[in-house]
């Protein structure tokens, strides 16, 4: 009957931070020998998904079922980049942005390092080993990461602009990027080749834009000429906050048009939607707002979100630049109760 391994206490920190991978070095030296790291694979504990990294989960990545899986696929392909090319590789572009907690990035972000000593080395399992002028770098555990507004001016060029804009709003909402941090960023991006569809991006930067999908639809909205007035808006009535809505636009006739991005951040669950339910109906029943809701997959057709929101307000004859109260909560008057049958 085959042994039964027991994965080393030591190794399951690293396993945690590594999103469950392993190089051969690190193994061999946590005392996880060839002969158990062969015996593992061959029971399907473990695979190997290229030489000297192995995964401590079987199951491949696309088929894990797990609520943070954007999040560990993320830091899987981080980890695994970095293992590929060694203990002496130095994470850059997107992959320091995720190692520096930065979210904004498309799943299929690309995979890149740099070598500690600038030395040539091939592209492996789709790993590029980029050569950048010298940057800084922190430690991030026992690696070299770029510092956090280098990477991002590594990465951003690389993205498509909804993801580009998302990863400056996390900037600015989480990591500390003031307008003065912002526009140094924005200096060492001119500098890079490919970088001219990025500088419109920088005046689009809003810190309250809480998930790609949100900084999607603004940058739609901006490109069919209707940003919208306000964004994460309390609604009050009675006195009270009812709800906080994505966007809204103040239409000519006193109404107002809101639009919410359904499936992500608080709208992401069908629970969540069945709650959202009673409370737009107590936002309509004013009869001062107009709600749209779209899914972000509809940012994905021609125009966009942004083509479908213009048609309505061209309707409504609203004009840019018109609304002077952004930042303050929206008040509905109470509704008239519904009188009791007689």
């Amino acid at each position: 009957m085959p042994k039964t391994f027991v994965i080393p206490r030591a190794a399951e920190t690293l396993l945690r931070r590594q999103a469950g991978l392993l190089s051969t070095v690190q193994c061999e030296e946590l005392g996880i020998s060839r002969e158990v790291r062969r015996r593992l694979v061959g029971q399907v504990r473990w695979t190997s998904p290229a030489r000297g990294v192995y995964d401590s989960d079987p199951v491949p990545l696309g088929s894990r079922v797990r609520n943070d899986w954007f999040d560990h696929s993320a830091r899987w392909r981080t980890w695994f980049a970095l293992l590929v090319h060694g203990p002496d590789a130095v994470a850059t572009g997107c992959c320091a942005l995720v190692l520096h907690g930065v979210s904004g990035l498309p799943r299929d972000s690309p995979l890149e390092v740099a070598r500690e000593d600038r030395s040539p080395r091939r592209t492996r399992h789709g790993v590029a080993v980029v050569d950048y002028a010298t940057f800084p770098t922190v430690r991030i555990g026992d690696r070299s990461v770029a510092r956090i507004d280098h990477a991002a001016a590594q990465a951003l060029r690389r993205l498509p602009r909804q993801n580009a804009l998302a990863v400056l709003d996390d900037l600015a909402r989480r990591h500390g990027f003031t307008p003065t941090r912002l526009a140094e960023l924005h200096d060492l991006v001119r500098r890079r080749h490919g970088s001219a569809q990025l500088h419109e991006l920088f005046g689009l930067v809003d810190p309250r834009s809480e998930s790609v999908a949100e900084s999607a639809a603004r940058l739609s909205f901006h490109d069919n000429g209707v940003p919208p007035d306000d964004l994460q808006v309390r609604i009050m009535t009675g006195g009270k906050v009812v709800a906080r809505v994505d966007f809204v636009w103040r239409l000519p006739d006193g109404r107002w048009l809101v639009v919410e991005i359904d499936g992500v951040g608080p709208h992401s669950t069908e629970q969540a939607l069945v709650r959202d339910a009673p409370r737009q109906n107590q936002l309509l029943a004013a009869g001062q707002m107009i709600m749209l809701r779209f899914r972000p997959v509809e940012n994905d057709r021609p125009g966009g979100i942004g083509a479908q929101v213009a048609k309505v307000l061209a309707r409504h004859r609203w004009q840019p630049g018109r609304y002077a109260a952004a930042g303050t909560p929206v008040n509905l008057p109470t509704p008239a109760p519904i009188p009791a049958p007689s």
